[in-house]
């Protein structure tokens, strides 16, 4: 153990940790602007959910607010992020976050229930969040099973037991390129 040297040069470990020194250091600026804009007369170690829903990269997403449920930490389960949580959203949704980092996360925020597999009760909300819920976009009882039933044929069902678990979903998007984008 400890045997080996270091696989990185001095200066490629210098310019690395510069890299992260000013990655770190925008995280904790955008932040501190969201803990300000939140309320300026409380100190909090946390930002609540409907702050962070203001940033221009969640704001048009239809996750939004599960997204901040599975990043959150938060014992209230209200969607608020610490700082090492904002990182971890972070890091997840970066251009060098691994497929395996982004497909599991990405199976947290559909999985709403949280009990690890993806079933007829989180397709459903999951179709609801693409397509919406009002009068002009919400699907008809059959349409909605259509979609249910074309996301378990889509080869996601591998074991065909009616649910998609974590290594199922991570088979069908190890095989969608565009994923990872």
């Amino acid at each position: 153990m400890g045997a080996t040297g270091s696989q990185l040069s001095k200066e490629s470990l210098s310019e690395y940790q510069v890299n992260v020194h000013l990655l770190l250091e925008n995280a904790h600026r955008r932040f501190t602007e969201l803990q300000a804009k939140a309320d300026r007369n409380i100190q909090s170690h946390r930002v609540p959910m409907n702050t962070i829903l203001t940033l221009p990269e969640l704001k048009s997403n239809p996750f939004r607010k599960r997204i901040c449920r599975v990043f959150s930490t938060s014992e209230a389960n209200d969607g608020s992020l610490s700082f090492d949580d904002f990182l971890d959203l972070l890091s997840a949704f970066s251009d060098s976050a691994t497929l395996e980092i982004k497909s599991h996360y990405a199976f947290r925020i559909f999985d709403f229930d949280d009990d690890g597999t993806l079933d007829n009760r989180d397709l459903e909300k999951l179709v609801n969040c693409l397509t919406g819920e009002t009068d002009e976009t919400k699907l008809t009882d059959d349409e909605m099973k259509q979609r249910k039933s074309g996301i378990l044929k889509q080869h996601s069902d591998i074991d065909k037991d009616g649910t998609v678990n974590l290594s199922e979903f991570q088979h069908v998007i190890s095989r969608s390129p565009d994923f990872v984008r």
